[in-house]
């Protein structure tokens, strides 16, 4: 292997995975997926549901199995189990006295044993494998046509109540006193965060789509104070992360989704040392000055 990389030039390094449409397609729907899912994530963090986005993505398996056997778009039953997990979740808590993360984790270990159950029981080409880890590399064209569409309206929900959602995030009491529906919130960014978690199946699949949802959002905290700035900064990390994971996976022959998520994960131990202001590194020597 290390023989390989020698010999090849930085430009074919670049250059040689464009040259194969699978790649091309594994690219776009990467960075298409990460840029949403980064913009998303800016919310995720502001509102301290890394639980719920891990109950959202597990939730969803059960979906993508009776989608397929039934003939369907798979984005509509992972869909419909996404925002039904978070309907459950909400019943639950009011009607018991067990707490909301004790819910959580009942309802997206049942929903996701329910996937399992389906998917050794029901005949269907489906890979579990492919669920469970995603494969961009080997993505269809029908798939790629259906992950635009949905990364479209997470990104168009997001734009239209951008504003509310960062006051409901940052401060739901003040929101409702000034008349915001934040019930009607928490519903659209649950469906948001329903949606992403489908898109993200075909690059991280269900085990890392959490990743790609709190990553990004999580690295970009820690280097500013600017909501804005944030936001840009978990887009940018996430696409880019998500490119070089991709290119590293075909030049390694490693899993995908693992890549792009350690890539992810190495920018954020990065910020975590030496952002400028909130770096242990540099907390460390305004203490020691």
């Amino acid at each position: 292997m290390n023989e390989l990389f020698i010999s090849i030039s930085p430009a074919s390094l670049f250059l040689e995975p464009l040259s194969h449409d699978f790649m091309r397609r594994a690219l776009m729907v990467s960075a298409l997926v990460g840029g949403v899912c980064g913009f998303l994530s800016c919310y995720m963090t502001l509102k301290g549901w890394a639980l719920m986005g891990d109950a959202v993505s597990h939730a969803v398996m059960p979906g993508v199995v009776v989608a397929y056997a039934l003939g369907f778009p798979f984005s509509i039953g992972a869909f419909v189990f996404g925002v039904g997990s978070v309907a459950l979740i909400g019943f639950v808590k009011q009607k018991s006295r067990v707490k909301e993360d004790t819910v959580i984790g009942l309802v997206f270990t049942g929903f996701f044993a329910l996937g399992l159950v389906l998917v050794s029981k029901i005949k269907s080409n489906i890979d579990l494998l492919h669920i469970l880890f995603g494969s961009p590399l080997g993505i269809s064209k029908s798939d790629v046509n259906q992950t635009i569409i949905i990364s479209g309206i997470v990104v168009l929900l997001l734009l239209l109540f951008r504003k509310d959602f960062m006051l409901y995030c940052f401060d739901p009491t003040h929101a409702r006193s000034i008349g915001i529906n934040t019930g009607l919130l928490h519903y659209l960014l649950l469906s948001a965060l329903s949606l992403a978690a489908v898109a993200g199946l075909q690059t991280v699949g269900i085990i890392l789509v959490v990743a790609m949802l709190i990553t990004p959002g999580a690295t970009a905290y820690l280097l500013t104070d600017s909501f804005d700035r944030m936001t840009i900064l978990a887009i940018f990390s996430s696409v880019i992360s998500s490119v070089i994971g991709v290119y590293i996976s075909f030049w390694s022959d490693i899993e995908t989704g693992g890549s792009i998520v350690l890539v992810q994960t190495l920018i954020f131990l990065l910020a975590f040392l030496f952002a400028p202001k909130y770096g242990i590194l540099k907390f460390k020597g305004s203490i020691n000055s």
